[in-house]
């Protein structure tokens, strides 16, 4: 597995280590996992910081935990993974996309929800919803909660053909996630906005209200497509290029030379 890097906290640092190792395939699919102690001696770090790694894992749909048995590797193959040509430029425009891709995927997701809720499925969205706002009331940047929100709402939409593409495309969609809530933290009115924006999703789905959760869930996309749209270009410049840094690292592609780089 490889090492550690340098410049974030420890849980991510790890889960990022585990999750390269999974699509570079020394990790295969129903792989079990090293245990918690194993995990623990191998990088150095404290138990707290491994388990906050597998869930993040969890959420992100590359593991699952086995009932007295550990976590065991819950994904498609690298060559699977690889079929999808992508080319991260870093630029505005891709990350909308992103946006765009996301606004089908959740507004049916939320439909789903909406439709086949439970009184447990209602709790755990509206659980996932509150870590999200300690989260950011804590000063955090509230990626894995958003994330594990809208995974939450996934979950609930009893479709596994629909919760194993979000789970795929969570790849590519994380950094994305990264780039549009540090853009919602520079103001407190686009906090709000978001905020107001997930309730109204969690609202529908608790009414079983299908075709309003539709519309609130395309609605979140198309107002965070608006809300990266207009943020500061001082702002793009320097976090959509880390994301396009972070993409090609991921994907494994070489850095272009700075004076071509797409700001």
């Amino acid at each position: 597995m490889p090492a550690l890097r340098v410049g974030a906290r420890l849980s991510e640092q790890l889960a990022d280590a585990l999750a390269l190792s999974i699509r570079d395939g020394q990790l295969s699919a129903g792989q079990k996992l090293p245990t918690e102690q194993a995990l623990v001696e191998r990088f150095g770090v404290s138990r707290t910081v491994v388990r906050e790694a597998l869930s993040r894992l969890k959420t992100l749909g590359l593991i699952e935990s086995r009932q007295g048995s550990g976590a065991y590797i819950k994904t498609a193959s690298p060559q699977a993974l690889s079929q999808l040509a992508f080319e991260p430029d870093g630029s505005l425009d891709a990350v909308i996309q992103m946006v765009e891709v996301r606004r089908a995927l959740e507004a049916e997701s939320a439909a789903l929800a909406a439709a086949r809720r439970t009184p447990q499925s209602v709790k755990q969205i509206r659980q996932a919803l509150q870590a999200l706002a300690k989260a950011v009331r804590q000063g955090g940047d509230g990626v894995q909660e958003d994330v594990a929100f809208h995974t939450a709402i996934a979950q609930a939409s009893r479709n596994p053909f629909l919760l194993a593409t979000l789970a795929y495309l969570n790849r590519f969609l994380l950094d994305a996630t990264r780039v549009t809530r540090a853009n919602e933290a520079t103001r407190a009115d686009l906090e709000a906005e978001v905020h107001r924006e997930h309730s109204a999703i969690v609202a529908a789905i608790d009414a079983g209200d299908v075709a309003a959760a539709r519309q609130a869930g395309a609605a979140h996309m198309v107002n965070a497509a608006r809300r990266i749209g207009q943020a500061d270009p001082a702002f793009w410049a320097r976090h959509g290029q880390q994301l396009a840094d972070r993409l090609r690292a991921e994907l494994g592609q070489p850095q272009p030379a700075a004076a071509s780089r797409r700001r």
